[in-house]
């Protein structure tokens, strides 16, 4: 789905974006809520996810924009997109095919503190 040039202008005027250029981005599973990884998007990251329908990320760490599933098709389809109360965090409804996670992983959260430390509550997926 693309949205329409006004749209995406609306938007990006609403975002605070922080000192690096770079506002949070939250994606969750449209259909069932799951919370499926936090990253983070500059201006071009956020006009291409909404004039491809395809989520891409800034990668922090290459220092680039970073297309979700480019090399291991693990691809997110963008639902829906909202903005918070701050302009600060946008939270993505997306359609996840195949893990999420760099680990392979169904979600980045799949380590939940117990008694005696962390606990790893979600194996990677087999492909």
């Amino acid at each position: 789905m693309a949205y329409p040039e006004n749209a995406i202008q609306k938007l990006l005027e609403s975002i605070t974006f922080d000192a690096n250029d770079l506002v949070a981005a939250i994606a969750q599973r449209h259909d069932t809520g799951e919370v499926l990884m936090l990253a983070w998007m500059n201006a071009q990251a956020v006009r291409e996810t909404l004039e491809t329908g395809q989520v891409t990320y800034w990668s922090r760490s290459r220092q680039a924009i970073w297309r979700k599933g480019e090399t291991s098709g693990h691809r997110q389809t963008l639902r829906s997109l909202r903005i918070d109360c701050d302009g600060d965090a946008l939270l993505l409804g997306v359609d996840q095919v195949g893990a999420a996670c760099h680990t392979n992983r169904p979600n980045c959260f799949f380590r939940e503190v117990g008694q005696d430390g962390l606990i790893v509550v979600s194996e990677p997926i087999e492909d």
